[in-house]
């Protein structure tokens, strides 16, 4: 497996250890009293368009990064390059787009 895969793993597995006492709480306990279902679902908006942004910038910046890189060994095919790189960047940019869409579908519906 590659070092990225190992970290993510690790990383995913130690959030569920640290949040596993939270699950295990009883029920009207203070903290279930303290926080409604309503603001489970702002607080996952959030976390779900911050992820959903860093992963678009990143896609952005690879396929630009590919852009320059394909124009300048072959400056010919500058012109089609240019198409497909606005033509990708539209599709990623949908997706951020299409996760807010889905995020306020959630919170007013």
């Amino acid at each position: 497996m590659s070092r990225k895969l190992v970290l993510a793993v690790l990383l995913s597995l130690s959030l569920l250890v640290i949040a596993a006492p939270v699950l295990a709480q009883a029920e009207g306990g203070q903290a279930a009293k303290a926080v409604e279902k309503g603001q489970w679902l702002l607080i996952t908006s959030g976390f779900a368009m911050a992820v959903a942004a860093a992963g678009c910038g990143y896609a952005q910046s690879r396929a630009l990064t590919a852009a320059c890189e394909g124009v300048s060994r072959n400056p010919g095919a500058s012109d089609t390059i240019r198409i497909f790189t606005f033509l990708g960047l539209a599709f990623i940019e949908f997706l951020a787009l299409l996760t807010f869409v889905v995020i306020m579908l959630l919170l007013y519906v």
